[in-house]
């Protein structure tokens, strides 16, 4: 109990030592377009257009939906099971840019799904990986700038995301 304390207190430091750095201005409004990118309407224009071109059979479309379908309830499970509040509800005198759409904080889901994605997405373009993980750390980042997660939350993220993607290629990727 004592190192999750431990691991909270450095959490609370570095997300208000973000919050209240000067740049946070200036970061918040391309953090908000940002944040919207993971919102989740790509990944189903990404899934629309996978089938559209090759239907069922292809073997990426069938990584991207075993991902999801793993990494959604896993997700599900860690953020109602482990009921870390959010910052809002966790820090005094604290209010965050936008409202979450949930009332726990630990995993990020935005984080988690856009890494898995530009995990999926690099492995079939890997000219494009680099590209896809400074977007995916961006939504990551954007979602603590807003003042929803902790960095914590966006670094367990960054993990569910990964290796679903993997486990998943490990699957269908040919």
């Amino acid at each position: 109990m004592k190192l999750l304390y431990s691991i909270h207190k450095c959490d609370v430091f570095m997300f208000t030592w973000l919050i209240n750095a000067r740049m946070h201005a200036s970061l918040t409004k391309a953090s908000r377009y940002l944040s919207k990118t993971g919102d989740g309407q790509l990944y189903l224009v990404i899934i629309g257009f996978l089938y559209w071109s090759k239907g069922f059979e292809n073997p990426f479309l069938q990584a991207v939906l075993l991902a999801f379908l793993i990494e959604r309830p896993v997700y599900f499970v860690l953020k109602n099971g482990l009921r870390r509040n959010r910052p809002q509800a966790a820090l005094q005198n604290f209010r965050s840019i936008i409202t979450p759409s949930d009332k726990f904080s630990f995993p990020s889901g935005h984080t988690s799904a856009a890494f898995m994605m530009a995990t999926l997405l690099g492995y079939y373009f890997p000219s494009l990986m680099i590209l896809l993980y400074c977007w995916a750390t961006l939504v990551g980042f954007s979602r603590v700038v807003l003042g929803v997660h902790f960095p914590t939350d966006t670094l367990v993220g960054v993990i569910l995301g990964i290796s679903t993607a993997l486990f998943s290629l490990e699957q269908f990727a040919t």
